[in-house]
C-alpha cells in the first residue's frame, strides 16, 4: 500500500503524516501515532476496549515472531469494509487516535506517581 493509498483510505480523517519505519510505515495525526502500515496492511493503535470492537469487526492483532513465539502488539488490522468507505476509516482512526492520545497521558501520570516518590 502507498502512501497516496493510505491517504485515500483516511481522506475524512484529516491530515495525517507518514513516516518510514521498521520496513513500514507510521501513520500519525497531531503528532500522535495512531496506526503502522506492514506488508501492505494498515494496524489501528488499540487498548482492550477498541481491540474487542476490532475482533468483532473481524480484524485480528498484529504479531512479529520473536525468537520462534508469536508476539501480538497493541495494533490491529483495519476492518476490510473501512478500506472502502471513508466514514468507517475515520471511525477507526478516531478511536485509534484516542488510545494514542490516553497512552501519553497514562505514561505522564506514572512518570509524575514515580516522581513524587523520589
Amino acid at each position: 500500500m502507498s502512501p497516496e493509498d493510505v491517504r485515500e483510505v483516511f481522506r475524512e480523517f484529516g491530515e495525517i503524516a507518514i513516516r518510514r519505519m521498521f520496513g513500514g510505515m507510521g501513520l500519525y495525526r497531531d503528532g500522535r501515532i495512531f496506526a503502522i502500515v506492514i506488508d501492505g496492511e494498515i494496524f489501528m493503535k488499540a487498548d482492550a476496549t477498541t481491540a474487542s470492537a476490532l475482533r468483532e469487526a473481524g480484524s485480528s492483532p498484529f504479531t512479529y515472531d520473536r525468537q520462534g513465539r508469536a508476539v501480538a502488539m497493541s495494533y490491529w488490522r483495519i476492518p476490510v469494509d473501512a478500506l472502502d468507505d471513508p466514514d468507517e476509516a475515520k471511525r477507526w482512526g478516531e478511536l485509534a487516535l484516542s488510545v494514542s492520545r490516553e497512552a501519553k497521558r497514562s505514561r505522564k501520570r506514572s512518570g509524575e506517581l514515580s516522581g513524587d516518590e523520589a
